[in-house]
């Protein structure tokens, strides 16, 4: 083949791509959709059904969620044989279900339902901050639901929050999202380089509360982190507005048990160090928080909806511990590659976590 041929090869296999792409965002999108608009209407016991029924049909697959779950929980649970992974992913990914047919049903929940289904240990930091004037930056990790947290902080604390959504394509999956936790009482800043965390800013500086999905960041901007034992990156927004503004900064983790009420707790806060460079600050602090949330995660592993690569590990496997280090990048799948690809371009720009679909 000539090199002509061979590039207009490529480039019709580019123009294909783009089409699926392009069919499979409509896709994604209807289904959040019908989501939305059907899940809410069914009686809670057969949402409830419906949500186990589906995790256990994905779990029985084992697509490369599931698989990406299990190594992950690997990690967390490290004596844990393949009985226990395969046990614990197939919790997890209920949890996961749980997650989402909570979040579909949210928007027709009544006040009383949003206060009764959320209990949260500690919360007298949280409250004591907002009285403080000072503002209060919540961090969270992807343990269970932290839309039904943050709608109980809207109803039961009467407390509105900003936080920061990540562009989702197509444009109307981000308007639906935009939308849904608008409707929760949150003011939802897109995830778009700087303008976001200027705009954070100000809202601590006026004594307001942001929350902050921080426990994943694939950017060049990304802190270096030990977590579990290995490398793995997490945003500096956090720490930086903390800094910046004199914000209280306070860990939350989260977890279900077999009642239909989340639990929760808030940890204590997230000191700024006393001495050191702004940078080595907020290293220090964004171990902290990596941290708080691993105390958690171990606690209630099935909990953490990381169905996603996370450690660098696993990103980059020269960095993987021993000589022979992970799967490389060889082994790696093609849609995998382009899933970090994808993060990677995402998040470049700004040293805010950036929360989507999940």
């Amino acid at each position: 083949m000539s090199g002509t041929d061979e590039r207009s090869t490529k480039v019709g296999r580019a123009a294909t791509a783009g089409k699926a792409a392009t069919a499979a965002e409509r896709l994604t999108d209807a289904l959040y959709g019908l989501g939305w608009g059907t899940v809410k209407k069914l009686p809670e016991p057969v949402a409830v059904r419906l949500g186990r029924t589906i995790a256990d049909l994905a779990w029985k697959k084992r697509g490369k969620g599931v698989r990406r779950l299990e190594e992950n929980y690997a990690r967390v649970v490290p004596d844990a044989g393949p009985e226990r992974l395969a046990e614990l992913s197939k919790a997890g990914m209920r949890s996961y279900m749980r997650y989402w047919m909570e979040s579909f049903r949210l928007p027709a929940w009544s006040k009383e339902r949003i206060k009764s289904g959320f209990d949260v240990k500690d919360v007298h930091y949280l409250t004591d901050g907002l009285a403080s004037g000072k503002g209060v930056i919540l961090a969270l990790p992807h343990l269970a639901n932290w839309d039904l947290a943050g709608a109980w902080v809207t109803t039961e604390l009467e407390t509105p929050f900003t936080t920061v959504q990540e562009r989702l394509k197509p444009e109307s999956l981000y308007d639906r999202f935009v939308e849904y936790r608008g409707s929760l009482g949150m003011e939802v800043l897109p995830h778009t380089g700087g303008s976001a965390f200027g705009t954070l800013a100000r809202r601590l500086r006026a004594g307001g509360l942001v929350c902050l999905v921080a426990d994943r960041d694939l950017s060049a901007s990304g802190v270096e982190v030990k977590f579990f034992g290995e490398t793995a990156r997490m945003p500096a927004g956090p720490a930086m507005l903390a800094q910046q503004t004199g914000a209280l900064l306070l860990p939350v983790t989260l977890w279900y048990d077999e009642t239909p009420v989340m639990k929760g707790r808030v940890h204590a806060p997230v000191d700024v160090p006393e001495t050191g460079t702004r940078a080595e600050k907020t290293s220090s602090m964004t171990q902290a928080l990596a941290d708080a949330f691993a105390t958690g995660i171990a606690e209630h592993p099935e909990d953490w909806h990381m169905l996603q690569r996370l450690w660098l590990s696993d990103l980059d496997p020269s960095k993987a511990p021993g000589p022979a280090g992970r799967a490389s990048e060889d082994e790696r799948s093609e849609d995998e590659r382009s899933e970090d690809e994808r993060s990677e371009g995402r998040r470049s720009e700004s040293p805010l976590p950036g929360e989507g679909t999940r």
